[in-house]
């Protein structure tokens, strides 16, 4: 599945970029389904950080994927590879909990949008193969595959979405 958004924040360019790869975890704390930010690792690269950041969801399950999906399974690894200089985050998502059934990989380009604007530019791609669960009868996969898909879509896109809003919502609180 492929994933794309794009939105505009009303803010310059190098605050927003820096804000988004610096303060990642103090801007859990404005979006409502996200319990919390760890960074786990950062390290500096000659284009610009690499970081490891831990997310943990405070979202529900649906009963129809309650079955597969456990409580202790709403966190992903965040594996981020900055370029400072073309604005661009390359990141990999991986869920501990789905290693083998879950890909996600992307980019996130930051554009000046004139002088106090910034336009973030998502772009990435979505693969679920619940055939690869071990003990799920691949009958059963093909049946709730579609529900668990729609699931950890509406887990993962909204959050890389919702970023850019509560990243917004964080800079108007800073002043």
């Amino acid at each position: 599945m492929k994933i794309h958004s794009e939105s505009r924040i009303a803010f310059p360019l190098a605050r927003v970029y820096e804000t988004y790869r610096d303060r990642l975890p103090e801007i859990a704390a404005f979006m409502p389904d996200i319990r919390e930010i760890e960074v786990k690792s950062r390290v500096a690269g000659p284009r610009g950080p690499r970081i490891h950041n831990i997310w943990r969801a405070s979202t529900e399950i649906p009963s129809i994927a309650q079955g597969i999906v456990r409580p202790d399974m709403l966190c992903w690894d965040d594996h981020a590879e900055w370029d400072d200089a073309a604005h661009h985050v390359d990141w990999t998502l991986v869920i501990p909990a789905f290693q083998e059934q879950v890909r996600c990989r992307g980019r996130n380009a930051f554009f000046a949008d004139g002088p106090q604007s910034t336009r973030v530019v998502l772009s990435g791609d979505l693969d679920i193969h619940l055939s690869r669960i071990p003990g799920v009868p691949s009958l059963l996969a093909s049946r709730i595959a579609p529900q668990v898909e729609k699931f950890i879509l509406k887990l993962v896109q909204p959050n890389l979405e919702n970023v850019n809003r509560s990243l917004e919502r964080f800079l108007h609180a800073q002043g």
